[in-house]
């Protein structure tokens, strides 16, 4: 059949999760990439076997493949490899919450229900429980209830194609429950074993020729953004910006090349093509991507739609190879279907199989009759996750990709290929007189700046570029050191932090992105020698602030003695309890076992209790500082003298050379201990007006080292009262 008459289908899969790893931990936090290589990343390719007409792109993320790497080649664990692998007669009742938690985390439906072990032990936890409630279910559970969890946990993590081919893990689905320690350690031996094959799986399907692998920029980061956050603009100008000015060209230069060199480390050649984090362009990443040697890159078809002005369903718009230039370089250009990519990703999971391929073929058709009247040859773009929608499809979407692979391959009107093979035929695209700056999602980056929460995390990124740039300059001979900081920033330059800020998405595990993220910057710091900032401990999240026991709910006048003189002096403050945050069983290894915060109109009033007895000897080496975040942020230092009185200071908080200056604003004197520690500041030196909010941490140091943060991540916060302060509260 003449070229013109034919159809050309590319399929891109882009294969990415967050960098996990803490650089200064060297172990991985959550467990998601050993999951899905498991799960998707072998299968995915291993599936094109059966099916030799089938030619596919796979966009693997460069620190995606280090992730795999240090797992299969350099024994790195994560968490909850680590809790697989203890005996379940071992576990801590800590851990045993712990697994209860987290072992559920896959999809009920389709990787949970297909075990009935598994799914019984799911409704013996209960489907939607709180975490303090879990401290009790977890009693009701037996070792044998464990180790069949820590199992099936795993084991429902390997694809079902791959559990029917191996005999082991076949017959361990058959004997459902009663496992055995060593059974355990058989799953993840083939966990492993299968992660092993992965990247060598890919070099030979693309070596075979079936097979392109692209690549994205290393840490996965937004382009545009990185070149300048001002690129928001053009696509939301009313956009609210960071506070802080980000615009570090340099940096999207490095994560270009070295995503290049990660390619030519796994692969022995360079790319040709890049799927842009998240679709993300502009005219501005053009030249660094062209001078890496890269020849085309994909983005959505609302790129196009918004670069020339016209719809892309135009039946000769959008299946067009495009290039845009600038003065010194060029760069081909494909443009997704959203419609054809998002029916696999959201729409198809719940259709039977043969009908939702059905479909499909003939929107496939339907745009082969429209664009034969047009001079060809015309490409397909399908472009989308390849490994998260899977998990919603029955037995993770084989029976659907299969049948679509073959139907596809029986079909004469319509020719899979690679991205790079349709560019070798298409030698004349089509010129873009310009490149919107935009994303996948909404052709705009609201996903990722914008909100509060995104904004401020830029802030903390600008912050910390700013502080490790004025380091380099001071100390340019500290290259090692500097080194791992800049590996700390290009992580955090990733787009998936900012994914899980805002309004649009949520995770059950957002507060461990939001640690994770911050954890990066934080090692930012520690890998200079510097001291980490106490914004940094500040969760960015809104929807994980920490709760007091309670709130104030009066005003209160205590006397500073020490001691508790009278029940009620504290009884309208508010109330911070670490043993009921940490548990009973460590509670009493922390000093601080609560504190306790109130006011009346002019002073703001503190006490600490403690699991220590307070004297000069167990207090004479030890800090006790205050952080209060407000628009002039202040800290109060509490340090035991020599004759057996507190030193008791004011300082405020000054930005200096990016870094965070103490300068002494005043001593205080209100501060007493003999059972307690009590203190009282009086809201003219916070300079604090009625209604202000102000966020505060304690922080204990020993020789200058921190010992105890309360509330370890974020902060308290309260208002600053007025007259009606206890009216307002007690009014219905």
């Amino acid at each position: 059949m003449p070229q013109n008459n034919i159809l050309h289908i590319s399929f891109l899969w882009h294969m990415h999760q967050p960098y996990y790893k803490d650089l200064l931990e060297n172990k991985f936090v959550l467990p998601w990439v050993r999951l899905h290589a498991t799960k998707d990343y072998y299968d995915m390719v291993a599936s094109l076997d059966d099916f030799p007409k089938i030619y596919v792109n796979f966009n693997l993320v460069p620190s995606l493949i280090d992730q795999i790497n240090d797992y299969a080649q350099n024994n790195l664990t994560d968490q909850f490899l680590n809790l697989t692998l203890k005996p379940a007669n071992k576990l801590s009742p800590e851990e045993r919450t712990f697994i209860l938690q987290n072992f559920f985390t896959a999809n009920w439906e389709n990787m949970i229900k297909p075990f009935p072990r598994y799914w019984d032990l799911l409704s013996k936890r209960g489907r939607y429980v709180a975490g303090e409630e879990l401290k009790e279910i977890q009693r009701r559970f037996s070792t044998q209830d464990f180790l069949d969890l820590q199992l099936l946990f795993n084991l429902c993590w390997i694809d079902p194609c791959l559990r029917r081919q191996d005999p082991e893990l076949r017959e361990l689905g058959k004997k459902g429950k009663g496992f055995t320690e060593e059974e355990k350690r058989l799953v993840i031996d083939k966990q492993l074993g299968i992660m092993k094959k992965v990247i060598g799986k890919y070099r030979e399907k693309q070596e075979q020729g079936q097979i392109e692998i692209s690549v994205t920029p290393y840490y996965h980061p937004i382009l545009p953004l990185l070149i300048d956050v001002k690129a928001a603009k053009m696509a939301t100008p009313e956009i609210a910006l960071p506070k802080e000015e980000f615009r570090h060209r340099e940096d999207a230069k490095v994560q270009i090349e070295r995503a290049v060199a990660c390619y030519e480390k796994f692969f022995g050649r360079k790319p040709k093509g890049m799927w842009p984090s998240e679709g993300a362009v502009s005219e501005a990443i053009v030249p660094l991507i062209s001078q890496a040697g890269i020849d085309w890159i994909a983005t959505d078809e609302g790129i196009l739609a918004s670069s020339i002005g016209v719809s892309p369903h135009n039946a000769d718009i959008l299946y067009k190879l495009y290039q845009f230039s600038t003065d010194d370089s060029s760069i081909k250009i494909v443009f997704r279907n959203r419609k054809l990519s998002d029916l696999i990703g959201f729409t198809y999971a719940g259709v039977p199989p043969e009908q939702a391929v059905r479909h499909f073929m003939q929107e496939l058709h339907n745009i082969h009759k429209r664009v034969s009247h047009f001079p060809g040859p015309h490409l397909v773009s399908i472009i989308l996750d390849g490994e998260n929608c899977w998990e919603y499809y029955k037995n993770d979407g084989g029976d659907f990709l299969r049948r679509l692979y073959q139907t596809i391959s029986d079909d004469p009107l319509l020719e899979s290929t690679t991205i790079s093979k349709f560019t070798e035929k298409y030698t004349k695209p089509v010129s873009l007189p310009r490149l919107w700056s935009g994303s996948w999602i909404n052709h705009n980056f609201s996903v990722w700046i914008g909100h509060e929460e995104d904004n401020l995390a830029w802030d903390y990124l600008a912050r910390t570029r700013n502080m490790l740039a004025h380091f380099e300059e001071r100390d340019p001979g500290k290259h090692e050191q500097i080194q791992k900081a800049k590996e700390g920033v290009y992580i955090a330059e990733g787009s998936d932090w900012n994914w899980w800020y805002g309004d649009e998405y949520r995770s059950v595990n957002s507060l461990a992105f939001d640690n994770l993220y911050r954890k990066h910057l934080m090692n930012v710091y520690t890998f200079l020698g510097e001291k980490v900032p106490d914004w940094l401990h500040i969760a960015i999240s809104g929807h994980e602030k920490p709760r007091p026991k309670r709130e104030p709910t009066d005003f209160i006048n205590p006397i500073l003695d020490g001691k508790v003189t009278d029940y009620f002096e504290w009884q309208g403050a508010g109330q911070y309890d670490v043993s009921e945050i940490i548990g009973p069983m460590h509670h009493r290894g922390n000093i601080v076992r609560s504190f306790y915060y109130g006011f009346d109109l002019s002073n703001l009033y503190l006490r600490i209790d403690t699991n220590i007895e307070l004297s000069y000897e167990s207090l004479k080496d030890l800090t006790i500082k205050i952080n209060f975040f407000k628009e002039s942020p202040q800290q109060v230092r509490i340090q035991m003298l020599e004759d057996g009185n507190f030193a008791f200071s004011l300082f405020d908080v000054v930005q200096a050379e990016h870094k965070e200056n103490y300068q002494k604003f005043k001593d205080l004197t209100s501060i007493s201990y003999q059972k307690i520690i009590e203190l009282s500041i009086p809201f003219v030196d916070l300079k604090a007006k009625v209604g202000q909010a102000i966020e505060m941490v304690i922080v204990l140091e020993r020789n200058n080292m921190e010992l105890e943060r309360w509330p370890s991540r974020g902060t308290i916060s309260f208002l600053v009262p007025g007259e009606d302060f206890s009216l307002e509260y007690w009014s219905v």
